[in-house]
């Protein structure tokens, strides 16, 4: 094909042009080969003798500093508006991650849970958290939180849901993971680092953003369930509470 063909092509399927494409081809490729955590931690001790430990935690958080920034683009804020509507809009919204994005799934579950309870993880003891997968109908969401190496069985349930007709909220790193391409609505995050794990923090901070977002959506329904939520805990003496000062008896 020539250049002007690729291009309208990319323009065609949703791209500003054919280097967007290629682009996105190429952070393909790059994820299509084996990256074994045993290949990172390798890289990581060596950088770590090289460096010191001091230069390693520094280089991780301004990586976390300027991935954050980068969710702050207008396209990330767009995302993230857009799927904080649909959740708002859901009758019922599943929460789902394995692994490293369990830990994202349940932070977004557990800010659901203090403001109402359309909220559902689908996890629990034996494995018995896939069966509530049953319930998933039209009307739904599923918010599915996974990255690479992606888990298998979070993009099998990312499949069920969208084949029983509920939308797909999919917090993915890669506009090609295998749950992107479920769905074209993602909210990517970025998860390189100089670790051999790959950072969860800008996964953990849309989480809490889309919370928010769907809270606020909330209004007064949300309050008087944090209000509820906050008498519960005082009642169980869940939180510590601060003491009182006792006034000083006076002469």
């Amino acid at each position: 094909m020539t250049p002007a063909t690729m291009t309208r092509l990319a323009q065609r399927i949703g791209f500003d042009g054919y280097d967007s494409l290629r682009d996105l081809h190429a952070v393909a490729l790059r994820r299509a080969e084996p990256q074994t955590f045993t290949v990172k931690a390798g890289e990581q001790v060596d950088r770590q003798k090289k460096d010191g430990d001091r230069a390693l935690a520094e280089t991780m958080l301004m990586r976390v500093a300027a991935q954050m920034q980068e969710l702050t683009a207008a396209i990330s804020l767009e995302r993230l508006e857009k799927a904080a509507h649909t959740l708002s809009a859901a009758q019922r919204i599943y929460c789902v991650g394995m692994r490293s994005s369990y830990a994202i799934a349940w932070q977004f579950h557990y800010i659901l849970s203090m403001i109402g309870g359309r909220s559902t993880l689908l996890d629990g003891p034996g494995g018995t958290g896939i069966d509530l997968t049953g319930r998933i109908a039209e009307g739904d969401v599923l918010l599915a939180v996974s990255v690479a190496p992606y888990t298998k069985a979070t993009v099998d349930l990312a499949r069920l849901a969208t084949s029983r007709g509920a939308a797909l909220i999919a917090v993915t790193d890669s506009e090609v993971s295998p749950l992107a391409r479920i769905v074209r609505d993602v909210v990517p995050v970025p998860t390189d680092t100089a670790s051999f794990l790959h950072t969860m923090a800008p996964a953990f901070a849309i989480a809490e953003i889309l919370g928010a977002l769907v809270a606020g959506h909330a209004g007064d329904a949300a309050l008087a369930a944090l209000k509820q939520f906050d008498g519960g805990a005082k009642e169980l003496g869940i939180h510590i509470q601060p003491q009182r000062k006792r006034k000083m008896d006076t002469p």
